[in-house]
């Protein structure tokens, strides 16, 4: 993707996530956002809103587009001024350098105060990562185990997906109280263990896992 006034850069394989980042799995949910993000060039104005649930890797996806625009990355629009975002978005149009701002909402609800900003928003495509489909649950599981360097049998994540509440928030949970139980226990992430724990500490409804269980 050629930069401005810069040496064309090859493009980043965003899948293998930033330098200091775990890789980015990719999936329906996120798909479209990713594409949007990595063809700046087709861009009807140089500022893109990402909405998306938290943990669901929208900063990650800000820093990896950062590193391939070269453009600026505001992580959380509350974090900075309606004046600063102002002052941003002037900036991207003029420099030509795209302007990403992630946020929980859209601008429509952001309770915007500066009449200027607002009209200039309205204008802004919103791209938005949905929960985590069963594929991308799957795929997620088995991401974060194996950042923790656990190689995790695909029967285990298959067995947690139709088991849980379906959400990035909860992928995480999971992944961590199985470590956690793993570790204190010596014991492997497997079936026994993951339904044990996972109905211990409440993490999934018991009517829930005994239907999915006797229809397994």
């Amino acid at each position: 993707m050629a930069r401005s006034t810069r040496q064309i850069a090859l493009p980043l394989d965003w899948s293998a996530g930033g330098s200091n980042d775990a890789p980015l799995v990719i999936g329906t949910s996120n798909a479209d956002a990713i594409r949007y993000l990595r063809h700046v060039a087709t861009w009807p104005v140089r500022t893109a809103v990402l909405t998306g649930p938290r943990g669901s890797g929208r900063s990650l996806i800000g820093r990896l587009f950062a590193a391939e625009t070269g453009g600026r990355v505001i992580d959380g629009h509350d974090s900075v001024s309606e004046e600063e975002i102002f002052h941003a978005w002037n900036a991207a149009q003029s420099s030509n350098m795209p302007l990403l701002i992630i946020a929980d909402a859209p601008p429509s609800e952001w309770g915007i105060v500066l009449p200027d900003l607002a009209s200039r928003l309205r204008a802004v495509p919103v791209l938005t990562i949905a929960e985590p489909d069963d594929c991308l649950a799957r795929d997620l599981i088995e991401a974060r185990f194996a950042q923790r360097g656990i190689a995790l049998a695909p029967e285990v994540a298959a067995y947690i997906v139709p088991r849980m509440e379906r959400s990035y928030a909860m992928i995480h949970r999971v992944v961590a109280a199985l470590d956690a139980a793993s570790l204190e226990q010596g014991r492997r992430v497997g079936i026994r263990l993951t339904r044990e724990t996972l109905l211990s500490q409440g993490l999934i409804d018991p009517d829930l896992l005994e239907r999915q269980d006797h229809n397994a």
